[in-house]
């Protein structure tokens, strides 16, 4: 291998820490869609969801070693492609990796463990229920005789899978519960860990493009002679981007490197038609309109009893608004994505979240079959629901085409912060009735964009956001009896999306507020009053665990503690903030404690990992930054004026699991929901400060 005469330090530890990666998952024999051993005993085992550091990469494996019977030290991890047929949804989104597919892959690996087992009493010419494996091998428990499975495979391979498979009990787990390190680690430390960005194949150019700064702007004219004469410049040319129902039109530059590219776009000169936007957007229109469409009649999405009657008749009433702001995804990897057009078949590489999404839009676009269409995963430097739409993949195919080659296109921060989508803001009027220390009734009308009505290019002013219970503890409606649940959906060229937790990042926000301020006003301790409302079993269970770490009933005079609930994504979160007042003015966070009931779990490193990686991202959006507009403009374009939290921002987070029975939930998106209301309900208890409007300033209070 040759080297360059100068490295940079990213090439640098690939370079070093390359090592044998021994056979191909291809040259070994399919057991499943998951596993594949060659005849050396060389185990691979394919990640059907993305990594973008949530865990996939480790605890899909960890679930498929458990009841495979190998070791993880020896195996190879690899991403599988875009393949619904084979490995069902890919989306990862909606933190559903383990919880859509845990039971699936238990069965899956059993079965083949099975199969391996069948072989070898085959060979061995004795009953199958007098071996087992483990660790890579079938035992004959009698003779002592054994087996590896690469010697096993292909005879295994052309057996039945049993329909029933023995799983183990939890007690009997010898790999999955336990905080096991995470495979990917050496590779991102070492640098050999190949992201969107690091992907090259042969023969590829390079791409920029300079996109309509305003949503639905149209390409009028370019210098394209220009930019062309410019050094290492192929092409410049109109492309279009798909942006739900509607097209985001702009110029592509593409040359023989990415530096080449930048720089002829400085030089690139785009005259804009935007008179078919229907309103320039503000950050200060937008808020004025759902201020307004708070007084409207909403949408309604779920009533009982009857609300209007229960609230008016009542002697005690309490009514908030609350707002959360727009906000960036500011993933530390931008968008990216190589394509590879070849007429009957594309082939795509990059940091995608959602393979199976991207092949049948891809397929769909071109009129091409799915299996045309071949989608490889890199890992991810981050997502939050961003990698998981299909306009950058579009995009880049649809250059790749027109200069019939391999194409990387490489978007820059600035083009990742303003392009969008964003999260979009909301604001929320809550109104409840109290009967001595109970909710006699409860209302939310909430006023922000619905995201569903971005796939029609007519807006439907009727149709009800269906997310705007997401967060909402569910006991909670039976302890209301009286309830009503509505939105307006406001009107705006602005593009939204997911972002990590979705919309229960801003219901929560309100909901669990406004609970502690019907606390307050019923006179009773916010905990204790959530535990009245909320009899369920598991609420109960982790009310109390709460209550115990966070040392919640020893609270003392000068401390602020405020706490919050949420209930999404199959789990429920729960999450302590103890603040006081800074030395240097202002308030400052000492310490949060989180309860996760997520059911059943994997690796329980990765689920504290996550919570603690939701918290910051909630301090974020909570206290530091948000995406403002102008003239139909996004107005933060980078983290000089998109300031994200830094380490030292928080104390020490502790989290802990409850260990039950239950089913499998989400864990990278529900811990995220809670911390902004119990940051705000702690700085109640210490300064009587309400806060209902997100972003503030912690120094400023």
């Amino acid at each position: 291998m040759s080297y360059p005469s100068t490295v940079d330090r990213r090439r640098f530890l690939r370079l070093s820490g390359l090592t044998g990666l021994g056979l191909t998952a291809a040259m070994g024999v399919e057991l499943s869609a998951w596993i594949n051993i060659d005849k050396n005993g060389l185990v691979t085992l394919l990640s059907h969801r993305a990594e973008m550091g949530q865990g996939a990469y480790q605890s899909v494996p960890q679930i498929i070693a458990e009841e495979l019977e190998v070791r993880l030290e020896d195996i190879q991890i690899e991403f599988a492609p875009g393949h619904p047929s084979k490995f069902g949804s890919q989306i990862t989104g909606g933190s559903s990796t383990i919880r859509g597919a845990y039971k699936q892959l238990l069965r899956t690996s059993a079965a083949a463990r099975e199969m391996l087992i069948a072989a070898a009493a085959q060979q061995w010419k004795v009953p199958a229920t007098e071996c087992h494996a483990k660790a890579g091998e079938v035992v004959h428990a009698a003779t002592g005789r054994k087996l590896a499975y690469g010697a096993l495979v292909e005879t295994a391979a052309k057996l039945k899978a049993p329909a029933q498979v023995p799983l183990k009990l939890r007690k009997d787990y010898q790999l999955i519960g336990k905080p096991l390190p995470r495979k990917d680690t050496p590779l991102k430390v070492n640098g050999s860990a190949i992201f969107g960005l690091d992907k090259v194949v042969p023969g590829m150019l390079h791409a920029v493009v300079e996109r309509s700064p305003r949503w639905h702007g149209k390409v009028k004219s370019f210098n394209a002679d220009v930019v062309k004469a410019l050094p290492g410049v192929k092409a410049v040319f109109k492309v279009v981007m798909p942006v739900f129902a509607f097209e985001r039109e702009g110029v592509a530059i593409v040359a023989t490197n990415t530096w080449a590219a930048m720089q002829a776009r400085k030089q690139l000169k785009v005259e804009w038609d935007d008179s078919s936007i229907p309103v320039l957007a503000s950050t200060g229109q937008l808020y004025q309109q759902m201020t307004a469409d708070l007084e409207k009649p909403g949408n309604s999405i779920r009533t009982g009893g009857n609300f209007e009657r229960t609230y008016t008749e009542a002697a005690k009433k309490l009514e908030a608004v609350y707002q959360t702001p727009y906000e960036a995804h500011a993933c530390m990897e931008p968008l990216n994505c190589v394509a590879h057009w070849q007429q009957d078949k594309v082939e795509i590489w990059g940091p995608i979240q959602a393979p199976d999404w991207v092949q049948g839009d891809i397929a769909g676009r071109l009129n091409l079959k799915p299996e045309q269409v071949i989608v490889n995963m890199t890992f991810l430097g981050g997502g939050f629901g961003r990698k998981a739409f299909t306009d950058y993949t579009a995009e880049a195919v649809f250059i790749s085409k027109e200069v019939k080659a391999p194409v990387k296109v490489t978007w820059t921060r600035e083009d990742d912060m303003t392009q969008g989508p964003f999260r979009p803001g909301a604001m929320y009027k809550c109104r409840a009735a109290l009967n001595g220390e109970r909710i006699a009734a409860f209302e939310t009308r909430m006023a922000g964009q619905n995201m569903g009505l971005q796939e029609s290019p007519r807006f439907d002013r009727n149709a009800f956001n269906e997310n705007l219970m997401e967060g909402l503890c569910e006991p909670y409606i039976d302890a209301f009896r009286h309830y009503s649940f509505s939105d307006v959906p406001t009107e705006t060229p602005v593009p939204v999306m997911w972002w990590r937790s979705v919309y229960a990042s801003t219901n929560t926000f309100a909901y669990e507020s406004f609970m502690d301020e019907l606390a307050q006003a019923a006179g009773k301790d916010p905990l204790a009053f959530r535990r009245s409302h909320l009899p369920a079993e598991r609420h109960q269970a982790l009310l109390a665990r709460l209550a115990e770490v966070s040392g919640w009933n020893q609270r003392k005079k000068g401390e602020g503690y405020g706490m919050a609930l949420t209930q999404c994504f199959g789990s429920i979160v729960g999450e302590v903030v103890k603040v006081s007042k800074a030395n240097e003015g202002g308030v400052k966070i000492d310490k949060v404690w989180a309860v996760v009931d997520c059911g059943w779990y994997v690796n329980p490193d990765i689920v504290q990992a996550q919570v603690e990686g939701s918290v910051y991202m909630a301090l974020g959006a909570a206290v530091t930054h948000e995406t403002h507009f102008a003239d139909g403009k996004a107005v933060e374009t980078n983290f000089l004026d998109y300031n994200l939290p830094r380490i030292g921002d928080i104390g020490k987070i502790e989290v802990y699991l409850m260990d039950n029975e239950e089913k499998a939930g989400g864990v990278g998106e529900p811990g995220l929901p809670p911390f902004a209301p119990a940051l705000c309900n702690a700085i109640f208890d210490l300064t009587g400060k309400r806060i209902r409007k997100l972003p503030f300033s912690l120094q400023e209070l």
